[in-house]
């Protein structure tokens, strides 16, 4: 498959919000603005905003707007045979045909289609970290998933696991939850569809992930259904936003590696007096230097993309 193109002026401009004045706003996210096409289709702006603990961050970050939508696109592709995807097929050209208008938003926007989302995060871990590290200290479970006794932080676990949580409102909190209760909200058949297609999903990036140095430790996937009940993968895939990327040669149990993700910018947020509640602190610019550059050089070994940098 031919590696993606994030555009040649993506890297050093930022988009922090977009206005697309000739399309109805239908949703800023914490990352996305979404505008309303026609009734099949909608416009997906993938802007440089960071989200952090659930809080967007005052500070964008150069070109992670268009890395986000280059890997996307590129798993989007790798993925094809397992699932339908939102991609529509249709150009940015074709549905913003004033040139001035397009142009803060080439290589950051897809055209994809209009779907129903299913209100559940589809997470899978194949790696001890994070919440999931705080749930097996506690219980030695996660997300009601029984786990071997004595694993260490960031070891491997015995297969992928998945554990999936609620969807949060900006500025609120995603909230993990077990399988019967992602049931519950699905119904039983579409929530197994979504943990099988997950779990799928997983292995066989985590694959060729480590062909290329990196160990996806976790990711979120998320899902839609189309007219026909279908599920459709949606949003964004195995991105350094929606995953934890580690490098294979710095891997080591016990201590939390370093990352090509955002990890490193809640890292960094750790360390301060901020109770994680709106409005977020500013980042100083080496931190935003540094997390742009983890996120080129994903893209990079992930898809052999030329960013333009």
């Amino acid at each position: 498959m031919a590696p993606p193109q994030a555009g040649p002026d993506t890297m050093t401009d930022t988009l922090y919000e977009s206005h697309v004045h000739s399309l109805p706003l239908l949703h800023r996210g914490k990352v996305r603005d979404i505008y309303v096409v026609d009734d099949d289709h909608l416009l997906m702006v993938t802007t440089d905003r960071l989200s952090a603990f659930d809080v967007v961050l005052p500070d964008p970050i150069p070109g992670k707007g268009a890395v986000l939508t280059a890997i996307s696109r590129f798993w989007f592709d790798f993925s094809r045979d397992l699932l339908p995807n939102q991609l529509s097929g249709r150009s940015l050209a074709e549905v913003l045909p004033d040139p001035a208008e397009r142009a803060p938003l080439e290589g950051r926007a897809l055209v994809v289609r209009r779907l129903q989302a299913l209100p559940v995060e589809a997470i899978v871990r194949g790696y001890l970290i994070g919440s999931g590290w705080k749930d097996y200290q506690a219980s030695g479970t996660v997300c009601g998933i029984a786990l071997p006794a004595g694993l260490q932080l960031a070891d491997r676990l015995p297969e992928p696991i998945f554990t999936p949580s609620t969807k949060a409102a900006v500025g609120e909190h995603d909230e993990n939850i077990d399988f019967d209760r992602a049931a519950a909200l699905l119904g039983p058949e579409r929530a197994a569809a979504v943990r099988d297609l997950s779990l799928a999903l997983y292995r066989r990036a985590a694959a060729h992930a480590l062909e290329r140095g990196i160990i996806i430790a976790d990711t979120k996937f998320e899902f839609g259904v189309d007219a026909d009940g279908r599920l459709v993968l949606i949003d964004e895939v195995l991105t350094p936003d929606s995953s934890r990327f580690w490098p294979e040669a710095d891997y080591r149990p016990g201590i939390s590696p370093p990352s090509f993700d955002k990890q490193y910018v809640r890292d960094y947020l750790e360390g301060l007096d901020w109770d994680k509640r709106p409005p977020a602190p500013h980042l100083p610019p080496e931190v935003i230097q540094r997390t742009a550059d983890k996120y080129h050089e994903a893209l990079v070994r992930l898809t052999g993309g030329d960013p333009g940098r």
